[in-house]
């Protein structure tokens, strides 16, 4: 119950944020009106006192129902029954339905029988699927969302009953862009508090990303708090896919961080403080997302060599196939296996600086592509002289190896003059957005 007030909470206040950011000379106009309007009620008398007025007292008699009535009326009553659930690697036709409460044979039959319906439920976990059903929990509509892989738009799937049985049907349409904001505090940990929440896991990479000169996200303490505004693409009202962080607030350690997307016409974007200065870095803090360092930049045991030696990189252990990223704008100067390595990009950047990725499951990327900062390049694996799923991360300046956590730089220009009226326009906005999201752990608070 607590969760659904605060969704509505968090809904109602992105809406009114959206529309402040909107409409900000109308929502004035008409703010300014009503105050006119109130003083204006405030002096004038416009009818009589209510006191002054006479009392009347209607009596109405009224028949109850009787039981035969009563019951009657409860048998032709009718409702739908909704319930909505994530397909599983494991799902049959049976088990799906079951966890969607459905009990009718017939659907059943019908979805395990239908090869689109296969394909559309079972071909891939983690889609939404959500179901109408009478109180006998037959089986009315069932329908399924989600966005095929290098696709734009969305597909539909939907199931029906017609009165000569059931039909299955899959439509393309257009994902619907929107905003949403969220906000947490601390208990444990950032990605604790976001899954809290209900952030996606982009999102919270982002905001580790961005804030990364400025807060070290493994070590904020108990009532630190964010707020997030980010952009969302929907499917019939359900969102499928997030997309950027456009304005971000930390309070951490009694200190306030904030940070404004804000991208002129024709221009990369990148993030800024309210006062205008570049948040951007030369590198980002990870190569990968969601992962923690099992080993670091120091002497240790070689685990297959069975000898101390130096340890010249970052280890990040993550399960293969997960997407690893270049940490900074360059050119690939290596693209393949090298001995121990195994699969192994290389990336040249500015100043006589490499970094390397390896042990890659595969490569996504080719010797002399240009490389921009946080694309993906390969996937996390276990070639070359690994033990397990990993990416061995390495930084070189001059052919020399260095610590990779002391590559976190400043890299960008504050807001020029000329594009300073816009973003400031911009920064007001996200300055109301983020006080919207606060007030709904204020008010979940009180």
């Amino acid at each position: 119950m607590i969760n659904g007030i605060l969704a509505a909470e968090e809904l109602l206040a992105s809406r009114v944020a959206y529309t402040f950011r909107t409409y900000p000379k109308q929502i004035t106009a008409v703010i300014a009106a009503a105050l006119l309007s109130a003083g204006t009620l405030a002096v004038a008398s416009l009818g009589p006192d209510a006191a002054d007025l006479p009392v009347q007292q209607v009596l109405e008699a009224t028949a109850p129902l009787s039981f035969a009535e009563q019951s009657e009326s409860l048998e032709n009553f009718s409702f739908t029954l909704f319930r909505t659930d994530i397909t599983r690697s494991s799902d049959t036709a049976e088990a799906l339905l079951k966890r969607l409460g459905i009990s009718d044979p017939a659907a059943t039959a019908f979805v395990r029988g239908s090869s689109e319906a296969r394909n559309a439920l079972f071909a891939r976990a983690g889609r939404t699927v959500t179901a109408e059903a009478t109180q006998e929990n037959q089986l009315k509509k069932l329908s399924a969302r989600w966005i095929p892989d290098g696709d734009g738009g969305f597909k539909r799937f939907v199931i029906e009953r017609t009165p000569v049985g059931f039909v299955a049907l899959t439509e393309r349409d257009t994902l619907t862009p929107g905003t949403r904001l969220a906000s947490g505090v601390i208990r444990t940990s950032l990605f604790a508090a976001t899954d809290d929440s209900r952030v996606p896991d982009a999102v919270a990479s982002q905001l580790a990303d961005i804030f990364a000169g400025d807060v070290d996200v493994r070590a904020l303490r108990k009532g630190d708090r964010f707020a997030v505004v980010y952009e969302t693409f929907e499917a019939d009202g359900q969102a499928l896919r997030s997309g950027r962080v456009l304005s971000a607030e930390f309070e951490s350690g009694g200190k306030v961080h904030q940070a404004v997307w804000f991208q002129p016409q024709g221009q990369k974007g990148s993030y800024y403080r309210p006062n205008g200065d570049s948040l951007r870095k030369a590198y980002l803090s990870s190569p990968v997302e969601f992962s923690r360092v099992s080993s670091g930049f120091a002497m240790r045991m070689h685990p297959i060599l069975n000898s101390w030696r130096q340890h010249n990189g970052i280890d990040f252990a993550a399960p293969t196939g997960t997407a690893v990223r270049s940490v900074g704008d360059g050119t690939v100067d290596f693209a393949g296996t090298q001995s121990g390595y195994g699969n192994i990009v290389i990336i040249k950047h500015r100043n006589n600086q490499q970094t390397a990725y390896a042990h890659l499951s595969r490569i996504n990327v080719k010797a002399g592509e240009s490389i921009t900062q946080g694309q993906t390049i390969g996937a996390v694996g276990s070639t070359g002289w690994a033990t397990g799923p990993h990416l061995h991360f390495e930084f070189r300046v001059n052919g020399e190896y260095q610590d990779p956590t002391s590559i976190a730089q400043e890299g960008g220009a504050p807001i020029t003059a000329s594009l300073r009226p816009a973003f400031e326009r911009i920064a007001v906005g996200a300055r109301t957005e983020l006080a919207a999201a606060f007030s709904v752990i204020q008010a979940s608070a009180d």
